[in-house]
């Protein structure tokens, strides 16, 4: 029996928790492993204490600080736990792990020219001197590291030209009976906003406010959408709020929001909040279109969940948006309002289009599974212990 230690401290918001979050039931489901998995309290609050599964609890605050702690106390938590094989999960490695180590490396923003460039357009030199120090860590990261593993094969790429190391591919999953699992309604407040939007081209996008995401190109097609639309209703459902204060990290949201009033698109414009993981599916169910107007991702989960709710996506031509969604999306310049506001068009319409790309999106949807990610994580992981300190030369072009 192999027993895995997860570090997973990082794992604060946007994927890192929905990784946290969908891995644990599939470990704790298995009677062929042990999971010793770090994380912070208020995570921890969130599971039961499975049979297979143990947890340790640690405070962070600030990536300095949590730097520090995972490369002093952590190995000593390894060893403790007298795990066969760490998997970091948060981007970073230990310099020195005592076991096999498998880094889960999943940001792009350390990889991004366009990120890059925004960053220094907005002056946001702290951010940027921030990304850059912690460019120089992951980048190593992938050398302290046994294996490294990425959510996708593009990413997997540019992880390879960056480091000139093998990356592995293993996809991140999708579980379909767990993400429309719940019956609780949304809160009224939430469900309000919904309904009032009954009548309009109902978009959504679901992402806390970030620069990468990329929200002005979004926000500055509305109006030429409008326009092309003959003026019909439109509404812009966003899962978040245009206020830095509303969102994790060092974004500031307020120029986005003075964007919306600019552009007189307050009306269309509705900001839902953050909308509980269990609660999403709702809010999938009560859109026309998915949009995503992201420069850079690493895997894009909400392609998936937008595709099983069956809704057409509209989506901003990089790599991965093409991998994730193997052809079951119109694609747009991403930097391009004109662009994004003609692909909508092209779907507006209750056309066949939209149709038959909803159909094939389910279908496709049903390619991503936690269950396999978990699969071939384990069996990384086994296939690291047998093959000892070789394994990752011989790694070379191998995608799980």
């Amino acid at each position: 029996m192999i027993h895995l230690f997860f570090h997973a401290l990082a794992a604060s918001a946007g994927a890192g928790l929905t990784y946290v979050r969908n891995i644990v039931p599939h470990l704790a489901s298995r009677n062929d492993l042990q999971a010793t998995i770090l994380l912070g309290p208020q995570l921890r609050a969130e599971f039961a204490s499975p049979q297979n599964v143990s947890f340790v609890e640690m405070e962070t605050s600030g990536a300095a600080r949590r730097f520090w702690q995972e490369q002093t106390r952590v190995p000593e938590l390894v060893r403790q736990s007298g795990a066969d094989v760490l998997i970091s999960t948060g981007n970073f490695a230990l310099r020195n792990s005592p076991v096999p180590q498998i880094l889960l490396s999943g940001n792009s923003l350390y990889t991004s020219a366009d990120f890059d460039r925004d960053l220094r357009s907005r002056g946001a030199w702290g951010i940027w001197l921030d990304t850059r120090v912690k460019a120089v860590f992951a980048r190593r990261s992938v050398s302290w590291a046994d294996a490294t593993v990425a959510p996708s094969l593009a990413f997997a790429e540019t992880l390879r030209q960056w480091t000139g190391r093998n990356v592995v591919s293993i996809p991140h999953g999708f579980d379909r009976e767990a993400f429309f699992a719940s019956g609780t309604p949304l809160p009224p407040e939430t469900e309000a906003a919904v309904r009032s939007a009954q009548g309009a081209l109902r978009l959504l996008f679901v992402s806390h406010y970030n620069y990468y995401r990329n929200f002005e190109t979004l926000l500055r097609a509305l109006p030429l959408l409008k326009h092309r639309l003959d003026g019909r209703e439109i509404r812009l459902f966003l899962t978040c709020r245009l206020r830095s204060d509303a969102n994790p990290g060092a974004y500031r949201a307020e120029s986005a929001a003075a964007l919306v009033g600019k552009l007189g698109i307050d009306r269309e414009v509705v900001e839902l909040g953050t909308v509980p993981y269990d609660l999403l599916h709702h809010v999938y169910r009560a859109a026309d279109i998915y949009v995503t107007p992201a420069y850079t991702e690493t895997f894009a989960h909400p392609l998936v969940e937008a595709m099983a709710s069956g809704l057409p996506i509209v989506a901003s031509d990089i790599p991965v948006h093409h991998e994730v969604c193997a052809g079951n999306a119109l694609f747009f310049d991403r930097f391009s309002p004109e662009n994004l506001a003609q692909r909508v068009e092209e779907l507006a319409p209750s056309s066949g289009l939209a149709r038959e790309m909803a159909d094939r999106g389910r279908l496709r949807s049903q390619d991503f599974s936690w269950q396999k990610h978990v699969d071939q994580m384990v069996g990384l992981a086994c296939a690291l212990c047998a093959s000892g300190p070789g394994f990752a030369l011989g790694m070379a072009d191998k995608r799980a």
